[in-house]
């Protein structure tokens, strides 16, 4: 273990891996899914774990109880958890990554384990290659030649991929799918219809009366490098970028139950199981059934009508987390979340000046084309020099060029100039006060710097957000998706700072960003702090990426009154004078 201390993302990791060895050893499932719940609250948790362990209030995160606390406890303070390491005597750590392999669940892994000292993946893919698989009960040369195929699209795929890759192929699939005439309607679910901002595998769900046709296109899809399997409810193929792509097909009736099934969460799905078990009914992928042995079902077509039988308003998925959401649908007091038809601006974008590829008034054609009634533009400030960052000189040989665009659009439409001004390594921001006095808009932002220590990246951000000229953070921990992980900030003094100072936070919409993350969207609209949700466009095409940024506002519960995107022009200009 590492001298430096554990991380919230440390802890996270070695709850994921607890439950991971516990799945082996054949635990009870809710034992199991209180460690990956803790572990995903845990990696979510807007604070450092240390302050919160600091002020005695472990016990106030969601999802950990006294005997959890008690476990972060000692990881803080030893380094270790002596649980896992208990665990570590009947279970190698390289038997965990052996449930990666689509085909493998616990008891086969643990079988490979006691019959032939499996340990690992690489030495279940020798003993596959070597035909001793197919040696053990309930296995076969069929069985083992799936799990070397597994192992080779494991090899090809990474862990997750971005929203809007996952996106993208599982809604063109089912498009595909759903221009057959056997085909009614479906969606695409999981975490897909979920927002999250990385997707694991895909999974798909199509009304009909006769599966059969919709399944053999399914698996001949040019995409598809592997069928994993092809049954008459359920296929399930290994596409060429690398992600697993499940389908079920199944009568319109039974579609509404499906359809909350396979859109999750799992969490979330086991709550409503629970509530339906209250009332006398279990709960699975198909229908509810009476549990008092009549054979009674109920079937439903829609989603609206499973939350209505189990006595909850209309729960939309993204909130599927089971982060409170069960027990407020059941008083009827969810949130109407932002929609994209609420966001009438954009105020982060960048054009040829800087890094952008549309000049000033094609940016802005573009934006009005959509709906949108005005925009900031916000090239680079001079210190990135990677973008063409603009000097004052050329700011101000710029406002010429917006001055123009307004003149020629209307009165209708509005073009605001602004920057995205660097907040550089050593805390001083790219412009002078006297040269921020002359924008309209100033979003400042974190590029450079972002592994400094805490306290350092912390109090870069703090100057941005304490200077009178900046009104909106842009991407504030700078996170890259998958590559670069976001800075180390105190997002508690963060969130102080820009509440007092009335600075709006951005979620950039870039599905590379995605930042604010969900949690940290809902932790700011908790403490009322103003949210902005913005493309970034650097083209006309990045204008289509506003649906992943309102994806994850609407994950972290965001209203459109928390949005400063959905205010009218008037209002917007008024805020600013203000």
């Amino acid at each position: 273990m590492s001298d430096r201390p554990l991380t919230n993302r440390d802890i996270a990791d070695i709850f994921d891996t607890v439950a991971d060895m516990l799945q082996l050893k054949g635990e009870i499932i809710h034992r199991i899914l209180a460690y990956r719940r803790a572990a995903e609250s845990v990696r979510e948790l807007p604070r450092d774990i240390r302050t919160v362990a600091a002020e005695g209030k472990l016990e106030s995160i969601d999802n950990i109880g006294a005997t959890l606390a008690e476990k972060i406890d000692e990881m803080l303070t030893t380094g270790q958890l002596s649980f896992l390491e208990k665990l570590r005597q009947d279970i190698p750590d390289g038997l965990v990554d052996v449930l990666r392999i689509n085909g493998v669940g616990p008891k086969k892994a643990m079988l490979f384990f006691k019959e032939l000292g499996i340990k690992s993946v690489p030495e279940l893919e020798t003993a596959a290659r070597d035909g001793k698989l197919a040696t053990l009960p309930s296995m076969g040369a069929k069985s083992e030649k799936k799990i070397i195929e597994s192992i080779e699209a494991l090899a090809r795929r990474s862990n997750r991929v971005r929203l809007d890759l996952a996106t993208v192929t599982a809604e063109s699939i089912l498009q595909e799918l759903l221009a057959l005439p056997q085909s009614l309607f479906g969606s695409v679910g999981g975490s897909v219809r979920r927002g999250k901002s990385t997707i694991g595998d895909l999974d798909l769900v199509i009304a009909s009366r006769e599966a059969a046709p919709i399944m053999d296109t399914f698996v001949k899809l040019p995409g598809v490098i592997t069928i994993h399997g092809h049954g008459p409810t359920k296929s399930s193929v290994e596409l060429s970028n690398g992600l697993q792509c499940d389908l079920r097909v199944i009568p319109p009736e039974n579609y509404g139950v499906a359809l909350v099934y396979f859109t999750g969460s799992q969490a979330h799905n086991i709550k409503l199981r629970a509530l339906a078990q209250e009332q006398g009914w279990t709960l699975n992928e198909w229908a509810f059934t009476a549990t008092d042995g009549s054979g009674k079902q109920l079937l439903y077509e829609r989603e609206e009508d499973v939350y209505k039988q189990l006595g909850l308003s209309y729960i939309p998925p993204e909130l599927r987390e089971d982060r409170g959401e069960i027990e407020i649908a059941r008083e009827g007091k969810l949130p109407h979340l932002i929609e994209i038809g609420d966001i009438h601006s954009d105020l982060h974008m960048h054009t040829t000046w800087s890094d952008g590829k549309l000049s000033v008034m094609e940016m802005a054609q573009v934006a009005k084309a959509r709906g949108f009634k005005h925009i900031v533009i916000t090239d680079h400030s001079q210190s990135l020099g990677v973008a063409n960052g603009l000097t004052p000189e050329r700011l101000r040989a710029q406002r010429e060029e917006i001055n123009q665009a307004n003149a020629a659009l209307g009165p209708d439409f509005r073009v605001l100039q602004g920057t995205e001004m660097e907040i550089r390594a050593d805390g001083n921001l790219d412009y002078p006060d006297e040269v921020l006095a002359e924008l309209d808009v100033v979003v400042a932002s974190l590029h450079v710097g972002l592994r400094q220590e805490r306290a350092q990246v912390t109090q870069r951000l703090l100057n941005a957000i304490r200077n009178p000229h900046v009104d909106i953070i842009g991407h504030p921990r700078g996170r890259l998706i998958p590559d670069r992980e976001p800075a180390d900030l105190d997002m508690d003094a963060v969130f102080a700072a820009a509440k007092e100072t009335d600075t709006v936070l951005e979620i950039n919409a870039n599905p590379h960003r995605l930042d604010l993350d969900d949690v940290h969207a809902q932790r700011a609209v908790e403490l009322g702090i103003k949210l902005a949700i913005d493309c970034d466009a650097h083209s006309a095409g990045d204008f289509d990426l506003l649906r992943y940024g309102v994806a994850t506002a609407r994950r972290g519960w965001v209203r459109a009154d928390n949005v400063i995107n959905t205010w009218s022009t008037e209002q917007f200009l008024r805020w600013l004078e203000s």
